[in-house]
């Protein structure tokens, strides 16, 4: 089984021979090492990718909006995701982002786990009918169960979630009631050996 750091390291190197920067090239290494880790199909998208960019032309996403559509030809995943990234600080006050048309957009999801985790709050990305969670750059929950390539989102939206307790102020204050079970009060003998009990402030 190959380590995670040999997949960065691969699909780095990959990358930069299929004519990526060496700065895209990394941020590649780091998603299909992400996708791997999560069980994801990262090599198997990142290979058909490179096969399809030799004969066919991809656009590039500079700036994003709330709602995106290219021209004539599909969005690269990875300037559109690096694109998504770098611009997400700026992002945060859209409720909901909208793509048409990214290609092989598995490629393109683990820009939006590591944007979760940028801006604190949990991402849903939706590809047509495959769904994902990314909670922080931690966890990803999907219905997503084939291992297969996805070759084209015809929509891709990406949701901004508030951060909200999934618990009510009333099952809080239960737990927190049972908690209080364990404190103790402070007594004097506690006092006596508490940290810094006996230390003379000589200022």
């Amino acid at each position: 089984m190959k380590s995670l750091s040999e997949i960065e390291t691969v699909a780095k190197r990959a990358s930069k021979a299929t004519g990526y920067s060496w700065g895209i090239s990394e941020e590649v290494g780091k998603n299909i090492r992400l996708l791997e880790m999560f069980g994801l199909p990262g090599i198997r998208n990142l290979n058909e990718y490179f096969d399809k960019r030799k004969e066919q032309k991809f656009e590039n996403l500079k700036l994003i909006k709330n709602e995106n559509k290219p021209t004539t030809l599909q969005y690269c995943p990875i300037i559109s995701g690096t694109s998504f990234l770098d611009q997400i600080k700026s992002l945060d006050n859209l409720k909901e982002i909208q793509f048409k048309e990214i290609a092989y957009p598995l490629l393109f999801l683990p820009f939006v786990s590591r944007a979760s985790e940028i801006i604190g709050k949990r991402l849903f990305l939706k590809l047509d009918n495959n769904e994902f969670l990314l909670s922080f750059n931690n966890n990803i929950c999907s219905n997503f169960i084939n291992d297969e390539i996805i070759k084209t989102a015809n929509i891709a939206t990406i949701r901004l979630l508030e951060n909200n307790d999934s618990f009510s102020e009333k099952e809080w204050n239960q737990l927190y009631k049972l908690s209080e079970d364990t404190f103790v009060e402070e007594s004097d003998s506690l006092k006596n050996t508490a940290a810094g009990a006996g230390l003379t402030d000589n200022d």
